[in-house]
């Protein structure tokens, strides 16, 4: 057994081979000292990814996806740090810390509340076809035109009208406390059990392995209250992090390259039992981030179609998901913003994902829809849906009518901006600019002004002499010297020890946010680590759970390659020119930042001579005069 958690990271690292890891998820294809393959996280036309086993990391150079083989591992798998360690601890024969083994208690509650939790399944199952109160639930379904296959497909159930129905059923066999642990039963005012749901649908829910974990519950009379009851979250069950239909829809979401996120559970029996077999929903609560992670693992390209109610409720929810979605993956690129078959030459653009959203006739909700008109009917809305981004101007559109008065046609021209100032393609955004003015009979250019004033809102932009130098062209340029700095410190066989390099970065030199972490990280790790090996072993385990760091990290170990083999003078004579010049940077930025306050206070006579004097201070200092 491990002395701690942190050697059971260590001892498994050392066993991970970066090469082996990667091409157990992608083609590898051996070019110089690294190998090449095409990304996993994005859908990539050429070979992006290399995978280093020299320094033991990956890099794609087209979405930015970066780490070691564990991180690799968690992101492809798309799970939990602890759940990863712990099933690589077990195939690896490493015993985990008291602590974290998991093959104690915990993992036998785990896998009786599983059980208990299929047995529930099936007993509700049974009660729907044999209790004698079950006819309004049978009625009920029948209203919806649900099948005895789909029943039988998806194990709906009926909890009796009685308090302990379920209860005096399981107890035989499960203790107390694993019942309510599952979600099952609760204690009664009286102090004795009684079960969870009563008198309700009984919808089962199961993870992707098709484990079954929870429950959700349809009231079915009149007035009853709330409609639907859902498990809460478990030790089995956590609602951001499940979808309702997965374990079944995941082998056609893979096929269809695509998925379809409704919005109950309802919804995507109908549209599974009718053909749409790549259907999920969110188990009462909204998509969550974890969701989005989840089904980027089966769908390659990342096509997410929302298909929610008509009403504006239904439109809400579509914004929020939209967002929820892109605010997840951007980091892999940009939202598809155009269709190719509308626009040539984008097969060089890179998407992090396509949000296309499936809006059947108004007043019909995705199921109504497919139980009426059936499946293959639905699926010619799914092949002709319109980007989110088309969704989002037609439902605005839609007012163009009702906006007469210059101040309402102007509410109208703001929502319309805040959707075309995402177009990152300018050509792009221009077509619409031109589409929406003949719409909206609002003059080209002056829509194109505002949308500029909008795309400007919330940039600072510093201006040099030249009256050309960008914020975002300085941040830059001081971004990659900071990491060049602080690349030193990875350094494979440095002439420097920890001391001397720390000695040569001034005070404050790192400014940037997340740098910073990473230098404080290093400041920590270096107390007690002195092989650079083990401090990037170390550095990939701290930041594990933090996609960006981690990308961070990657970069600083690509820079470091610059100074290996470097004599201690040359060595040192680098360190000095990158902190010289980032010092200048710097000084620059300040100087523009007093410009742009001189100018704001030039009516306020003492402030604006105070600034004069710190401009003329920076000035000198920056000049040497």
């Amino acid at each position: 057994m491990a002395n701690s958690f942190e050697e059971v990271v260590s001892l498994i690292k050392d066993r991970l081979d970066i090469v082996d890891v990667v091409s157990q998820y992608v083609v590898l294809k051996k070019s110089g000292a690294n190998y090449w393959g095409l990304c996993p996280f994005h859908n990539d036309k050429k070979p992006s990814m290399s995978v280093s086993p020299s320094k033991g990391i990956y890099k794609c150079f087209s979405c930015g996806a970066a780490g070691d083989a564990l991180s690799f591992l968690i992101k492809i798998q798309n799970r939990e740090f602890m759940d990863v360690i712990t099933e690589l601890a077990e195939k690896f024969g490493i015993e985990l810390p008291a602590k974290y083994n998991t093959s104690s208690d915990s993992k036998k509650q785990k896998k009786e509340m599983i059980k208990a939790c299929y047995k529930a399944a099936k007993f509700y199952h049974h009660m729907l076809k044999t209790s004698d109160d079950a006819n309004k639930a049978m009625t009920y379904l029948r209203g919806r035109n649900t099948t005895d296959g789909i029943i039988d497909k998806f194990t709906l159930g009926w909890a009796p009208n009685k308090y302990d129905t379920l209860y005096k059923e399981l107890k035989k066999e499960f203790k107390e406390d694993i019942l309510e642990k599952a979600g099952l039963i609760l204690k009664s005012n009286s102090g004795g059990w009684i079960d969870r749901f009563r008198n309700r649908i009984i919808i089962p829910i199961q993870n992707e392995n098709g484990e079954y974990v929870a429950f959700g519950a349809r009231a079915v009379d009149e007035g009853q209250n709330p409609k639907y009851l859902n498990s809460s979250d478990s030790m089995i069950y956590n609602k951001s992090k499940i979808l309702f239909g997965l374990n079944s829809a995941q082998n056609a979401i893979k096929e269809e390259d695509g998925v379809i996120i409704m919005e109950g559970y309802f919804d995507v029996i109908s549209a599974q039992a009718h053909g749409v077999e790549n259907a999920v929903a969110s188990c009462g609560t909204a998509l969550t981030p974890e969701h989005v992670k989840l089904l980027s693992r089966y769908t390659k390209s990342r096509r997410i179609y929302l298909s929610f109610d008509t009403d504006n409720a239904g439109v809400n929810a579509t914004k929020k998901g939209s967002s929820v979605i892109k605010e997840t993956l951007s980091v892999l690129g940009d939202v598809k913003q155009f269709d190719e078959s509308h626009i040539s030459a984008s097969n060089d653009h890179k998407y992090a994902c396509e949000i296309r959203v499936v809006s059947p006739p108004q007043g019909k909700d995705p199921d109504e829809f497919i139980r009426t008109m059936g499946g293959e009917e639905f699926k010619k809305y799914i092949k002709n849906a319109p980007l989110l981004i088309d969704f989002l101007l037609n439902n605005i559109l839609k007012e163009k009518n009702n906006a007469k008065s210059p101040q309402e046609k102007a509410e109208l021209v703001n929502q319309i901006m805040e959707i075309l100032k995402d177009i990152n393609n300018k050509i792009i955004q221009t077509e619409y600019v031109k589409m929406v003015s003949g719409l909206i009979n609002v003059d080209e250019n002056a829509l194109l002004k505002e949308l500029t004033r909008y795309e400007n809102q919330g940039i600072l932009v510093y201006r040099g002499e030249n009256n050309k130098k960008t914020v975002t062209n300085s941040s830059q340029f001081e971004i990659k010297a900071q990491k060049n700095l602080l690349s030193v410190f990875l350094v494979n066989n440095s002439s420097l020890n920890y001391q001397q390099l720390n000695e040569l970065l001034p005070e404050n030199i790192i400014q940037d946010e997340k740098l910073i972490i990473v230098k404080n990280t290093i400041d920590k790790f270096a107390c007690t680590i002195n092989n650079v090996k083990e401090l990037i072993k170390s550095l990939y385990t701290e930041f594990i759970e933090d996609d960006n760091l981690t990308q961070t990290l990657t970069d600083i170990i690509e820079l470091s390659e610059a100074f290996n083999g470097l004599e201690p003078d040359e060595f040192e004579h680098a360190v000095r020119e990158n902190v010289v010049r980032l010092k200048k940077c710097y000084q620059e930025k300040e100087t523009n930042e007093l410009r742009q306050k001189y100018k704001q206070v030039n009516d306020d006579e003492i402030e604006a001579l105070k600034i004069q004097m710190q401009l003329r201070d920076k000035i000198k200092l920056r000049t040497g005069d």
